[in-house]
């Protein structure tokens, strides 16, 4: 990706935690694959299934490093569409297998208030988890502008991009509406936090595993997407600091063998710095092992800037609206009530953080 134009007003830092959660979510499915193939051959009943996620970190920030060197979001189109495919996959596979199970046993065992817990502090807790978790669903904005300057014209990029938030949005937000309440209805109170990993379902085990590495695929790209505008932001910022610098500014052209007239171009200070970011982002996966309150951290924590406050405040000076305005106290109040929302799932999503470090195990 080419260098930012100095008008950037801000670097999402929360993307940093972003990509080491997709790390870590690789390593639970690449885990849950292997336990449904152990539980498919010995019976669920049996002991010694269970494996460390690492190894698989290990590979995926390995397999990261090779797409890391692609030069930006342009370049890795296909990845994108691969991802696309992948995830409408595992999503009418975890639909369909949520559906037969409610099917199955014919009535809904989930409740208007939730799942039951033991007290009420702990449900409160867990309500605001899940505000965290949805916000974070919802969280793009820290790539819009990325995506967007990726799109053709005409139409103007800008209408594009609104047509395809409008469309996408609205299938996400079918689909989690179908999967949660299918999900409850067919589980209730024992409902996994994961309906793939969670050992939700470990027959058939084939379709299991289909739905797994459907999402494996999919966060091949999502890290790419996340991880590419910090790539682009870091590297502009090296080359404007020291900008005299020719090994830092510098770029070589190796001769791929056996193809004297092609090369391909390396620039050092892409492949140093890429790759402390993997190793970094790996790093912190292998040491935070639990993807969901981490998940719920980050859409808390930029769920109200990224996804309201700069829109909402760039919506205002754009169209002139002026104080005082019932437009204006209208878009206000939204804005206050999302900044309530972020700060009750950061509160959840903390507690929930502070209650895994008791039991986790880094590495």
């Amino acid at each position: 990706m080419p260098p930012q134009p100095p008008d950037v007003i801000f670097e999402p830092k929360n993307s940093k935690l972003a990509v080491a959660s997709t790390i870590e979510r690789v390593s639970t499915l690449a885990s849950a694959v292997k336990r449904v193939n152990c539980f498919h051959r010995s019976g669920f009943s049996t002991t010694g299934c269970n494996s460390s996620g690492s190894t698989y970190m290990v590979l995926f920030g390995l397999m990261q490093l090779l797409l890391s060197q692609l030069p930006s979001l342009h370049n890795i189109a296909w990845l994108s569409v691969v991802a696309v495919a992948t995830s409408f996959g595992y999503s009418f596979i975890s639909l369909g297998l949520c559906a037969a199970k409610w099917a199955s046993h014919g009535d809904v065992r989930g409740t208007l208030a939730g799942a039951s817990v033991d007290a009420p502090r702990d449900k409160a807790f867990n309500v605001l988890l899940a505000l965290g978790n949805i916000a974070f669903s919802y969280t793009f904005a820290d790539v819009l502008i990325e995506i967007q300057d990726t799109l053709k014209s005409p139409p103007a990029e800008n209408k594009t991009m609104k047509r395809a938030s409008l469309y996408g949005l609205s299938m996400t937000t079918v689909f989690y509406l179908l999967l949660g309440c299918t999900g409850y209805a067919a589980f209730g109170n024992d409902a996994p936090g994961n309906i793939l990993t969670g050992l939700a379902f470990y027959e058939p085990y084939w379709l299991v595993d289909v739905a797994n590495v459907c999402v494996i695929v999919h966060l091949a790209g999502a890290y790419q997407v996340f991880a590419q505008p910090i790539f682009a932001r870091l590297e502009s910022y090296v080359a404007c600091r020291w900008p005299d610098a020719k090994i830092i500014n510098a770029t070589y052209y190796v001769r791929v063998p056996g193809r004297p007239s092609s090369s391909v171009p390396v620039a050092p200070l892409k492949l140093v710095l890429r790759t402390v970011i993997i190793m970094f982002t790996t790093l912190v996966a292998m040491l935070l092992p639990f993807f969901n309150a981490v998940l719920g951290l980050i859409g808390a924590l930029g769920f109200w800037p990224l996804s309201v406050y700069f829109p909402v405040s760039m919506h205002i000076a754009r169209l002139k609206i002026r104080r005082g305005e019932g437009r204006w106290y209208w878009l206000q109040a939204m804005s206050f009530v999302c900044l309530l929302i972020s700060l009750a799932a950061s509160i959840g999503s903390v507690q929930d953080i502070v209650h895994n470090l008791k039991t986790a195990t880094p590495f």
